[in-house]
């Protein structure tokens, strides 16, 4: 049977989630609902022949409708999750999946609740050298692991690339939340135990000018005694330049890449993915259509999302504080449930 995905969102990211939603075997997207029917237009002739509308819920509630992809700016996740739960739909919500740990509970509470699934999209998980590195760990090449060391730069935000909203805490969580989900999570799967102390420091680098700074670095602890520092930079004056090194080191090895050292070209204007990389989305994508139907088990889970959020919290109030944060993961009772990988 095919599942029938209605996207809500209608920036260049949802156009990405359209295209890959395309791509999939088995899937049609019927509707795509946001703000601006003349981009939701655009989109839905991309997605061949669907539906465009600027009334969401219409969207979410109607019976031929199976699942709900959120993808629209941050402040409105929660709103959109918890209706597209309400009413009976699977979801994927784009990271972060909200801007507190409370706003992520009722998410889940109106999904996993309510009987029906919830997954957030954490794309670095599905790219395949990320792939790679966790089949490596489970089968235990480099033991427990120990010290993680993300260096993570892009062109991204410089000159003009963020938004208002973006640039705006209140309304995008800060850098570490709006972008450093991306690593933090990957520290937490990677390490696969659950944070419990971070501290924060951000900087101006090529952006000076923008109103937030555009660089961070983020030292995280775990119950395990393991250590993460994580450094991030989104602010290369090319767009689309990707630079990122992982090392990772167990008490039996090391496990290491970096995208420098990728194959292929590329030129000024017309970036390429690394292909340690690339194709993420669609994995991604393909991967929570089956789990929502029950095919395979969520490689994202929400304990695992919740534990990135709450860690990612706790780095913006560090920053802000200029302190150490101790990570609180109290969570409702029905949801303790450990950070399984």
């Amino acid at each position: 049977m095919t599942f029938r995905v209605a996207v809500v969102g209608t920036g260049a990211f949802a156009r990405e989630h359209v295209l890959a939603l395309r791509s999939l075997p088995g899937v049609a997207v019927t509707h795509v609902a946001g703000s601006d029917l003349r981009r939701a237009d655009a989109l839905a002739a991309l997605a061949g022949g669907a539906a465009a509308t600027t009334d969401i819920h219409a969207a979410i509630d109607r019976d031929d409708v199976d699942a709900v992809d959120v993808v629209n700016a941050t402040p409105d996740h929660h709103r959109w999750t918890v209706a597209a739960g309400e009413a009976g739909k699977h979801v994927h919500v784009d990271k972060p999946a909200a801007l507190t740990v409370s706003d992520f509970d009722e998410m889940v509470e109106a999904t996993e609740g309510r009987g029906v699934t919830l997954m957030v999209g954490q794309t670095v998980r599905f790219q395949p050298v990320i792939t790679e590195l966790q089949q490596a760990l489970a089968r235990g090449e480099i033991g427990d692991p120990k010290l993680l060391h993300v260096s993570w730069y892009t062109g991204h935000v410089w000159p003009n690339g963020w938004r208002g909203w973006q640039l705006d805490v209140s309304r995008s969580g800060g850098h570490p939340v709006h972008n450093g989900t991306h690593s933090i999570d990957l520290a937490v799967w990677l390490t696969g135990s659950t944070p419990v102390e971070v501290f924060a420091r951000n900087f101006p680098t090529f952006a000076a000018e923008m109103p937030m700074p555009d660089s961070f670095q983020v030292q995280v602890r775990f119950e395990s005694g393991a250590l993460a520092t994580l450094e991030l930079c989104y602010a290369l004056r090319q767009p689309g330049e990707f630079l990122r090194r992982i090392v990772l080191v167990g008490t039996e090895g090391t496990l290491a890449h970096s995208t420098d050292c990728d194959p292929g070209l590329s030129s000024p204007g017309h970036p390429v993915a690394p292909p340690s990389i690339e194709n993420a989305l669609s994995l991604q994508l393909g991967h929570w259509v089956r789990a929502a139907q029950g095919l395979e088990p969520f490689i994202v889970t929400t304990t695992q999302a919740r534990v990135a959020l709450a860690t990612a919290v706790a780095a913006q109030r560090s920053l802000e504080t200029g302190q150490p944060v101790r990570i609180s993961h109290d969570q409702p009772k029905a949801r303790l449930t450990g950070v399984a990988a």
